[in-house]
């Protein structure tokens, strides 16, 4: 159960004692024009949806604003600079003017943006929704090449970078793409961040007349493919996820009702500490603060000493981060004596937790609420989750598919249902689904089949509709949340010239889940090391994807009956399993 404030609420008065889940929803749906659902048809399949909720993301954005009783309240927190509500959306107008009146960009324009969580991260990313633009996220861990990939299959006009970023593009110049410097890279930029905003007039700008079912934004996630494929999210998708989260805070207190020894209502306070390029960071956390009314402070480097002071001087309530964070979070807690209690959740996303570090938190951190997740950048990070003692007793689990307006099946190869029980591959539908893979139509044809997104994980559903996911389809290594794709490795290293196959995998790894291996068929008579193979492939790949341990032989590697290779044999002989 988590004790923050709730969104305000026109709900008729709540019956006394605790209700199911399902009996929440049907309350709320039913008395609460907030949440009142329907239906509505997409490109001819209809969807379940929220009928109440802000017609894009703009509109959330001044809908959240116009519920702020006090725009000079702390809002955006980094380091020792301060936004208010005011403050932020003031920067966020301007940018937006400038972007017209300045650049000459409009409705239906990419700008990529790249850089680490700084606040322009954000003020850029809502004055691009502002004019109608499309946002495109880039991996701040990305090469040259691999920007370059995106920035081509995107057709981005214009990048806004801060410095290491800045100076991975600067061999992309060129005169179609505008490059504008952010913070410590505005002296050797084209144009100054700085120097843009100055000129917007916030008076002078206004939203762009947008329609729910327009681009909002592209993000590139690992596929099984070499190169990352760009997921084209919705305006109305990211609302749907954003409701369908906000709802949750609403269904709280029905089904676990406030006792005399509940924490005290705490002001909704999130630190978001992973990257902002991804849906957990900037779904699931960001967008959420804007309904829900919540603060915002971004840390500038995963520290969990400094995480500990930032979450008690800013009274955090939320912390949602991957395995890792949370683990690094438990131990220094622990070492300090440090219950950290104005936490009301903690959260996880990016990877599965080990099962024994679920109860572990729950002990360190008596007033968070335990949780997990699952979802894809394909689905704005909506899909599944739980908290508190469901997690507890069933930390092998994913959690139960968020209400209202999802649809969830586990299906056999031929995509029929299956029974509950028996493993499958999991598929939802949602209006918060993309619209597509970018330039793929053969690729998003094979995962999106009548509205129903075949996600590649293989997972059983119980009577109680709890989802424990089981397996990948997919060839993708998951290290501390960036998820990796084997083919990706393998071609950069199949680059090598001593390099005659290769086949990545995942290694496990007690801190990160899971970090990258490889086995190498080299030509006769060549050797490589571990240290050789990074050198080699450091500017070809970002620094995490390159593997951690590799195994060399001079034999062929281990192929299947197909005659390909067989990565699971491979990996099972390589670690001895």
């Amino acid at each position: 159960m988590t004790s923050e404030r709730p969104p305000a609420s026109d709900s008729a008065t709540v019956p006394s004692g605790p209700m199911t889940q399902p009996e929440a929803v049907a309350h709320l749906v039913r008395n609460d024009p907030t949440w009142a659902t329907g239906t509505r048809t997409r490109d001819g399949v209809s969807y379940k949806a929220f009928l109440n909720a802000p017609a894009h993301v703009p509109d959330m954005m001044r809908q959240a604003r116009a519920k702020q009783g006090d725009g000079a309240a702390d809002y955006l927190v980094y380091g020792d600079e301060r936004l208010t509500y005011d403050d932020f959306l003031a920067r966020v107008d301007a940018m937006a003017q400038a972007m017209r009146s300045e650049l000459g960009l409009g409705p239906g324009d990419r700008i990529a943006i790249a850089m680490r969580n700084y606040p322009e991260f954000l003020i850029a990313m809502l004055a691009t929704a502002s004019i109608g633009a499309v946002s495109v996220f880039l991996n701040a861990w990305w090469t040259t090449e691999e920007l370059d990939y995106a920035l081509r299959d995107s057709a981005a006009s214009v990048v806004i970078a801060d410095g290491p970023r800045l100076a991975r593009l600067a061999p992309l110049a060129s005169p179609r793409l505008t490059l504008i410097g952010v913070r410590d890279s505005e002296a050797d930029a084209p144009h100054r961040w700085s120097t843009l905003i100055a000129k917007g007039d916030p008076a002078q700008a206004a939203d762009a007349d947008i329609a729910p079912d327009a681009d909002f934004a592209i993000m590139y996630s690992s596929g099984t493919t070499g190169h990352p494929k760009g997921v084209v999210l919705t305006h109305l998708g990211v609302v749907t996820a954003v409701w369908s989260w906000l709802m949750q805070t609403a269904i709280a207190p029905l089904t676990a009702p406030p006792g005399p020894d509940s924490p005290p209502v705490l002001r909704s306070s999130v630190l978001i500490t992973t990257p902002l390029f991804h849906v957990t960071a900037l779904f699931a956390q960001y967008m959420l603060t804007m309904p829900a009314g919540a603060k915002v402070t971004l840390m500038h480097k995963w520290d969990p000493q400094a995480a500990m002071d930032i979450i008690e001087a800013e009274q955090i309530t939320r912390f949602l981060g991957v395995p890792t964070q949370s683990a690094d979070l438990q131990a220094a807690a622990r070492a300090a004596g440090r219950s950290l209690p104005s936490l009301r959740y903690m959260g996880s996303g990016g990877a599965k937790r080990p099962a024994a570090q679920v109860a572990g938190l729950a002990e360190t951190f008596p007033t968070a609420g335990v949780a997990t997740g699952w979802g894809m950048t394909e689905t704005c990070a909506l899909g599944i989750g739980m908290a508190g003692p469901d997690y507890v007793a069933r930390p092998n689990a994913a959690g139960r598919l968020y209400p209202p307006v999802q649809e969830l099946r586990i299906v056999d190869e031929a995509g029929q249902p299956l029974p509950n029980g028996e493993l499958g591959e999991i598929t939802v539908k949602s209006l918060a689904n993309m619209r597509g893979y970018l330039n793929q139509p053969e690729a998003t044809a094979e995962v999106l089949r009548d509205g129903w997104l075949h996600t590649g994980d293989l997972g059983i559903l119980d009577d109680e509709g709890f989802v424990t996911i089981l397996d990948r389809k997919k060839n993708i290594i998951i290290r501390g949340g960036e998820n990796i794709a084997c083919l990706d490795v393998e071609g950069a290293i199949h680059a090598h010239p001593d390099v005659i196959e290769a086949c990545a995998f995942s290694i496990p790894h007690e801190r990160l889940g899971e970090v990258v291996g490889a086995a190498l068929q080299l030509r006769p008579g060549a050797t490589l090391t571990e240290g050789e193979l990074e050198a080699f492939l450091a500017p070809r790949i970002a620094r995490f994807k390159i593997p951690e341990k590799i195994w060399c032989q001079h034999d062929p590697l281990i192929r299947g009956a197909t005659d390909k290779t067989d990565r699971r044999a491979i990996r099972a002989a390589c670690l001895g399993l």
